[in-house]
């Protein structure tokens, strides 16, 4: 069960895709470029709002475009109206103590203007707007209000929503509801698609539903020269282990193997080995209750330094036996273990 859910608000919560688009095409006519109907702005139209301008009107600075925009919107007769089944979805997350957030781009007064007069600023906990690039804001969400990224998604209509997703290591929720076609969006590979919020709510109140098991891919690191590599890490624990990570959807297990290792350690890897796949089951190691599929590998570090980002706090390099007498998780002695019986270690 999601615990947090963090709402893009505009095509999510609120449809006021009228009024933007009277805006957008009033600030392009300002500067000689076309305007565009209602099918053709769904296609074109992206986040974060710079790269969206700079392809139509580039060298124009975006803060001018943005005053010319907000005149617009705030000036357009359009109407902005709550989506259907929205309101209800927020009032099931009320009742049933899940916490709600909203991550908007949207100017902050305008967001503010519509909170109101539609009658929703109850139902979240804090609301952020105004974020041109929510990628950059996703992580200081997350700590500010101690949410597991684990327990929290993020519900939104478009590809900059699922990115953002992604880069807090959170479940990306897509709904079809709002700004982008669900081509743009299923390639963008989010892991659940849901027409609107209605089907979410249900999905949600289905008695024990939970996503599915977590395919992860991790390897035992080999220097070629009889050592291999060693991490500490908070999530197991303080316990050591091997560094890897969760499989994006659509990206192949070796394509997620190199790049969580590079991720995590700043290393390549070559000569990736297949070594044995292991169940986690709700570990007590782990930092919380998960259901892992662990797919291990053994691999070569190329040459370069170990660099490792903010999920190990220590590395060692040290012998297999040296690595065996360290305070492992069951997952990573399993493996050595398998590894050495296998030969594909020396040391």
């Amino acid at each position: 069960m999601f615990h947090n859910l963090i709402f893009d608000w505009s095509g999510t919560l609120v449809d006021d895709l009228p009024p933007v688009l009277e805006a957008t095409n009033h600030v392009l006519g300002l500067y000689g470029v076309g305007s565009f109907d209602r099918e053709e702005f769904r296609r074109r139209f992206r986040l974060p709002y710079r790269e969206f301008y700079e392809e139509l009107l580039p060298g124009v600075p975006l803060e001018e475009l943005e005053v010319h925009f907000r005149k617009a919107f705030a000036g357009s007769q359009a109407p902005v109206t709550v989506l259907p089944h929205a309101r209800e979805k927020l009032e099931w997350c009320r009742d049933h103590g899940v916490r709600t957030f909203v991550l908007t781009s949207m100017d902050s007064d305008a967001f503010r203007r519509q909170l109101h007069d539609l009658e929703l600023a109850e139902f979240f906990e804090a609301t952020y707007s105004g974020v041109l690039d929510k990628r950059e804001r996703i992580h200081g969400i997350l700590e500010s209000h101690r949410l597991n990224p684990a327990e929290s998604a993020f519900v939104g209509d478009m590809t900059h929503d699922i990115d953002t997703a992604r880069h807090g290591n959170m479940t990306s929720i897509a709904v079809l509801t709002g700004y982008t076609h669900a081509g743009p969006l299923s390639e963008a590979r989010p892991d659940l698609t849901v027409p609107d919020l209605d089907v979410l709510r249900r999905l949600m109140a289905r008695p024990g539903w939970k996503p599915r098991p977590v395919a992860t891919v991790g390897a035992l690191i080999h220097d070629g020269a009889g050592r291999v590599l060693m991490v500490k890490t908070h999530k197991w624990g303080h316990r050591w282990g091997i560094p890897g990570g969760k499989i994006r959807r659509g990206e192949s297990s070796l394509d997620a193997l190199r790049r969580e290792i590079l991720e995590e350690t700043g290393l390549a890897i070559d000569d990736p080995l297949f070594v044995l796949v292991q169940d986690c089951i709700d570990s007590a190691e782990f930092q919380r209750p998960e259901h892992f599929l662990l797919l291990n590998y053994v691999a070569r570090a190329l040459p370069g330094p170990v660099v490792l980002n903010d999920e190990a706090q220590e590395y060692r390099w040290v012998t297999p036996s040296t690595a065996m007498a360290l305070d492992l998780n069951g997952p990573t002695r399993t493996l050595l273990e398998e590894a050495a019986r296998q030969g594909l270690l020396a040391g």
